[in-house]
C-alpha cells in the first residue's frame, strides 16, 4: 500500500455562524462546533484512507474562546498519526470577525478514526509520509496520546475484570 503525505488530505474548511448555532449564553453552542470538528475531522480521514472511516473517540476538545454569532468559523484538520486501521486527526478551530479581520483560536481537538471495509470490519490504512519538521513533531505528540489512550484502556479493563470478580464473589458468598 502507498503511503500518502499530511498533505494530501489536509482540509480546510468554513461556514459562518448564524442565530440557529447559539446556546443560551448568546455564543455559539459548543455542539455545533463539535459536530463541524466531527466533521472536518472525517473528512480527512476518509480521504487518506479513501473508504469509510468513523470516529472511535475524540481524545480532548478544548474550547479556548468562545465564537460569536456572524463569526466565520474556520477548521484546519489534518493527519498527525496512522496505524495499521485508525488514524488520529488533529483539528484547529478559529473564528474570524468578518467585519474587523480579527482571529482567534477558539478551539482543538484531537479526534481517533477507524477505516472500514465493506462488511464494516476494520480495514488497512496507507503508511503516513512524514515531510516536515511540523509533520514529525505532530506524529510524536500523537504517539504518545496513542500510548496513554491505550493504557488508560488497559486500566479500565483490569477495574471492570476487578468488579465483575467481586460482584460474581458477591453472589457466591452466604447471605
Amino acid at each position: 500500500m502507498e503511503g500518502k503525505r499530511v498533505n494530501d488530505t489536509r482540509i480546510i474548511m468554513a461556514a459562518q455562524m448564524n442565530p440557529e448555532d447559539a446556546n443560551p449564553a448568546g455564543n455559539v453552542h459548543g455542539g455545533v462546533i463539535m459536530k463541524y470538528v466531527d466533521t472536518a475531522a472525517g473528512a480527512v480521514a476518509i480521504r487518506h484512507a479513501r473508504r469509510i472511516a468513523v470516529t472511535a473517540s475524540i481524545d480532548r476538545l478544548d474550547f479556548h474562546h468562545p465564537v460569536f454569532v456572524g463569526n466565520l468559523l474556520i477548521l484546519k484538520a489534518s493527519l498527525n498519526f496512522v496505524g495499521k486501521t485508525s488514524m488520529e486527526v488533529g483539528v484547529r478551530v478559529e473564528a474570524e470577525n468578518l467585519l474587523t479581520g480579527d482571529v482567534r483560536h477558539t478551539a482543538s481537538a484531537y479526534l481517533t478514526f477507524v477505516a472500514l471495509d465493506q462488511t464494516s470490519k476494520p480495514a488497512e490504512v496507507p503508511p503516513l509520509i512524514l515531510e516536515t519538521d511540523d509533520d514529525r513533531r505532530r506524529n510524536c505528540e500523537a504517539i504518545v496520546r496513542r500510548k496513554a489512550r491505550l493504557e488508560e484502556r488497559a486500566r479500565e479493563q483490569r477495574e471492570r475484570c476487578e468488579l465483575e470478580k467481586v460482584r460474581s464473589e458477591g453472589a457466591k458468598s452466604p447471605a
